[in-house]
């Protein structure tokens, strides 16, 4: 784990949206697992790291992601494959998973319907920003603009804009997203940072672009990742200051 940033001066950040400043209330896979483990799935610690860096890997535009997308769809196929996925990297019996699957995108899909969640840590942080001069602005892997949640959030006044990949159907990790957003903001990857939850998508992107990552990282994940690691966005006051 690293604890420092460069050197260079930094006059740009670029933050993610859901998992880093928007969060489930409750966790998709806090619901998941307690269902599973309902239905007599029995795990472990280090089962549910293994698990959760899988759902974080699988959602980063992983070759399973895109090959169950084109075979499946968007629909009831998808998730129910998704469940039998999830199943077997948590290290359900196979005999289990087949009869499990549907059952669990069963109970997720009538039972599962989170709240939007914004840690108090946030607004002040993200003004804190603002007012020591950094340019704050927001790059999300929704295929859709999210200006409307933005607001109803409470968050919209402190970017200079909050950019959809959808809106160029180019998706974290690829670096050409990033550069989207630092051409827009007319400045050079080694003067931004960008923040994100997600290791394989947003820490290997933005890494690929020339910029500084820093991970969001409070259940420890990933430790073993190579850029600085914090456990709440309020911690990026910190890291800045050092």
């Amino acid at each position: 784990m690293i604890n420092q940033l460069g050197s260079n001066g930094i006059k740009a950040i670029l933050f993610d949206l859901d998992g880093t400043l928007r969060h489930n209330d409750p966790p998709a896979v806090d619901v998941f697992l307690a269902h599973a483990y309902e239905l007599g799935v029995i795990g472990n610690q280090e089962m549910r790291l293994r698990y959760e860096r899988w759902v974080h890997y699988y959602w980063a535009q992983s070759p399973d992601l895109l090959e169950d997308l084109q075979l499946l769809g968007n629909e009831d196929p998808f998730w129910v494959n998704y469940a039998r996925r999830s199943l077997q990297v948590y290290g359900c019996p196979s005999e289990q998973v087949e009869t499990l699957a549907p059952q669990m995108h069963d109970y997720m899909k009538t039972f599962y319907h989170p709240e939007d969640c914004v840690s108090e840590d946030v607004p002040p942080t993200l003004e804190a920003l603002k007012q020591r001069g950094f340019r704050l602005a927001m790059l999300s892997n929704r295929i859709k603009p999210y200006d409307e949640l933005l607001h109803a959030l409470g968050l919209a006044g402190y970017f200079e804009f909050a950019l959809a990949a959808g809106d160029f159907e180019v998706w974290k990790p690829d670096p050409a997203v990033f550069q989207h957003a630092l051409q827009r903001m007319d400045v050079n990857p080694e003067q931004a940072i960008y923040v994100g939850d997600n290791y394989y998508a947003d820490v290997i992107g933005s890494q690929q672009a020339g910029m500084q990552p820093v991970l969001l990282d409070p259940h420890g994940i990933f430790p073993e990742v190579d850029c600085p690691v914090i456990d709440a966005v309020s911690k990026l006051s910190e890291l800045l200051e050092k």
